[in-house]
């Protein structure tokens, strides 16, 4: 029997057959400025000529799946023919949900998979699940590991121990990559440009030009220098998409710091905003958000577990999630844990290769593993004993 492994996040579906390579695939619809009544959906987006003012259809609010129709038009072009070619009736899915997910959320889900697509079976897991199942797949002499996953919506802290998830002590950040990418648009709008609109080209900006700060004083005070001094400053082009596809950064020997550019190329100028934004995930009451940042949640989140295993998990914390990729985040990371954890403990941080993709490995490697038949909820089960027998199976 075929096993899919659906990692759907509320900006990308990490999606794919376990004995495959994973896809990841924008998991909402699009509607351009140009063509305002067609809707494209997940990797349509290529089609699109001109991404500029490009119109979001999310199905996922605030980290939970709220709005089903668009998810399940996603889902059918996922499943359809210019995809994965989905045998129902002979595949298994591993699919994640949000920790604490709310019970409709997850009856709707269940009533999806077994009614609608008529799945043989399936396993419902949280991301952070899949993720610790990889880690300690990969370290099997550790018994302890803390998932710190930073997504589109929010960020979870989360303590395994043994796989097993230990729900006193997840922690969640209300900060995501979607926070940073509209605060970025707001700076931007506010110093230079109105790119309210433009959500696909600055969160590209964002992915481009923005790093994590080692130093926040010191770079602030470069980023206030003039002229070549200025060594933070960076000039990024803006696509118009005739000439210029994407943006890009220009390269520092190229950059013009008196007069203007020759060129017709549309270009903003970044500076403290480059590390201003994600330090949001450090600092969040910088902006008004009176929450902790990373470091100190997962200092929380670790003292919240008995204190024979403390040293275990700041030994074993695992990166995953896409903003985890800026520049500078693990060591930032590392070198903030270091100053709130008591001295005597080491802390390592990891980062994997690929922090996107981390779980949806940790799903595939599950899927082959003996127990994996016992972990799944099959149609007959369901069809028997209704959520019931989901709920029993799943909460592990």
């Amino acid at each position: 029997m075929a096993t899919l492994v659906l990692d759907n996040g509320a900006y990308t579906a990490k999606i794919g057959y376990n004995h495959e390579k994973v896809s990841v695939i924008p998991n909402c619809q699009f509607r351009s400025k140009t063509s305002r009544l067609k809707t494209f959906t997940a990797n349509q987006l290529d089609e699109i000529k001109d991404p500029s003012g490009l119109f979001y259809i999310l199905p996922f609010q605030k980290g939970y799946l709220v709005n089903w129709d668009v998810q399940r038009k996603v889902w059918d072009h996922l499943f359809g023919k210019e995809m994965f070619k989905v045998e129902f009736a002979d595949t298994s899915i591993v699919i994640t949900e949000p920790y604490f997910n709310f019970t409709s959320i997850q009856e709707s889900m269940n009533e999806i998979l077994f009614e609608e697509y008529q799945f043989q079976s399936a396993l419902r897991i949280n991301a952070g699940s899949l993720s610790a199942h990889h880690y300690f797949h990969m370290n099997p002499s550790q018994l302890c590991c803390l998932v710190v996953d930073s997504g589109f919506s929010f960020t979870h802290i989360a303590p395994y121990c043994r796989s097993r998830k230990m729900n006193e002590g997840i922690s969640r950040i209300n900060v995501g990559g979607k926070l940073l990418t509209n605060h970025l648009k707001e700076i931007i709008s506010y110093r230079q440009l109105h790119v309210m609109d433009e959500t696909h080209v600055i969160n590209q900006v964002k992915e481009d030009v923005c790093y994590v700060s080692q130093e926040f004083y010191k770079d602030m005070e470069i980023a206030q220098l003039k002229g070549e001094e200025n060594t933070v400053m960076r000039d990024y082009v803006l696509p118009d998409f005739s000439s210029i596809k994407k943006g890009f950064c220009k390269p520092r020997e190229e950059m013009v710091f008196t007069g203007k550019y020759k060129t017709g190329e549309q270009i903003l100028r970044l500076a403290n905003e480059r590390f201003a934004v994600p330090e949001m995930l450090f600092h969040p009451s910088d902006i008004g958000i009176q929450e902790m940042g990373i470091p100190e949640a997962i200092v929380h989140s670790i003292q919240s577990m008995p204190e024979e295993m403390q040293p275990h998990f700041y030994q074993n914390i695992v990166l995953t999630g896409g903003n985890t990729l800026f520049p500078g985040f693990r060591e930032r990371l590392e070198a903030d844990l270091r100053s709130l954890s008591p001295s005597h403990l080491p802390v390592s941080v990891l980062l994997p290769t690929n922090p996107i993709c981390y779980s949806w490995e940790g799903g595939k490697l599950l899927s082959h593993n003996p127990d994996y038949d016992e972990m799944v909820v099959t149609r007959e089960d369901y069809e028997e004993n209704g959520h019931f027998i989901c709920e029993e199976k799943f909460d592990i």
